[in-house]
């Protein structure tokens, strides 16, 4: 699934200026998430020209075209203007050429402008348009934001994904969705955030759907996460042997990502939100350099060795 972005959406999420646009114009669909500068196309080199993509216009763009004649100018903004352009947009606050405006409003094409540098505008849409242009897929499970980092729990249907996130959530934490969709931001980041059917409610057995932003406030809930940790829920088996020092660097692929994995064994007494909370806490700590396991590990190696002396 691959959602779409209007032209109407880029400006109210990036807070552009509309110096030119109707609603038919408003409404062009942007379907790649490059960014054209086009200073080749203004010399009259239209051999390679990405009609399909936004069209930035910089300082360098804007002073070259105010050293044109307007006739070559206007001559000029009429071959950039072409029916899949999906708008031009013009930084730093800069005055735009009256020959541009007449061309996009021939054609239909929106000009827009923005009083931020170029360098800084040209980051901002490429992060909003690859994030809303990625390929989404659903995952069962719920993202919990713990402590600041993104949590994906998952398990075997009703063993109790839901009941734990709730109490994660009434401990202080943020539930982003029970069922999430995640795409890949880069090579090494998948992002997770709720459909908007979905948006802010959980089921619970026995209860139903609830709306968490309603019961306990809009800082119970967020928009979308990084997916950094998955915890696998399973049903404790007595004869399975489980990893006791934490030394199992499993992995699990999400989006195209790998992601590292915990399963934890769940069980009649066991407190499962809590022992999330550690693991988060745990994995955090190992980012960070310090890994308990480790250091336990050095400790046994001491004392054998101490042992073996005497």
């Amino acid at each position: 699934m691959t959602e779409v972005v209007k032209i109407y959406q880029l400006v109210e999420n990036l807070s552009l200026e509309v110096v030119y646009g109707d609603e038919e114009s408003l409404n062009r669909t942007i379907k790649t998430g490059e960014i054209s500068r086009p200073g080749l196309e203004l010399t009259g080199y239209f051999n390679y020209y990405s009609h399909d993509r936004l069209q930035l216009f910089g300082s360098k763009e804007i002073t070259f075209a105010e050293r044109m004649m307007p006739e070559e100018r206007l001559l000029v903004m009429r071959r950039l203007c072409a029916k899949d352009t999906p708008a031009f947009i013009v930084s730093r606050g800069l005055e735009i050429p009256e020959e541009l405006i007449t061309a996009a409003k021939e054609n239909g094409v929106s000009v827009l402008r923005s009083p931020i540098s170029t360098s800084r505008l040209l980051g901002e849409l490429s992060s909003y348009l690859d994030g809303r242009l990625a390929v989404r897929t659903s995952v069962h499970g719920v993202l919990v934001d713990v402590y600041g980092l993104g949590v994906l729990i998952q398990g075997d249907s009703g063993i109790g994904k839901s009941e734990t996130a709730l109490e994660l959530i009434k401990r202080g934490h943020r539930l982003i969705d029970d069922r999430v969709d995640v795409y890949q931001q880069d090579e090494l980041t998948v992002v997770g955030e709720p459909p908007k059917i979905l948006q802010h409610l959980i089921e619970i057995r026995g209860i139903g759907i609830i709306d968490v932003m309603n019961l306990f406030g809009a800082s119970a809930v967020r928009g979308f996460m990084q997916v950094q940790l998955v915890v696998y829920l399973e049903a404790w088996e007595k004869d399975k042997k489980y990893d006791r020092l934490g030394s199992d660097d499993a992995m699990v692929e999400i989006a195209n990502v790998d992601v590292p994995q915990i399963r934890i064994p769940v069980k009649t007494g066991r407190n499962v939100a809590i022992i999330i909370e550690v693991a988060a806490m745990n994995f955090r700590a190992k980012t960070m350099g310090y890994d308990a396991t480790k250091t336990f590990e050095e400790r046994l190696t001491r004392l054998i060795e101490e042992n073996s002396g005497e």
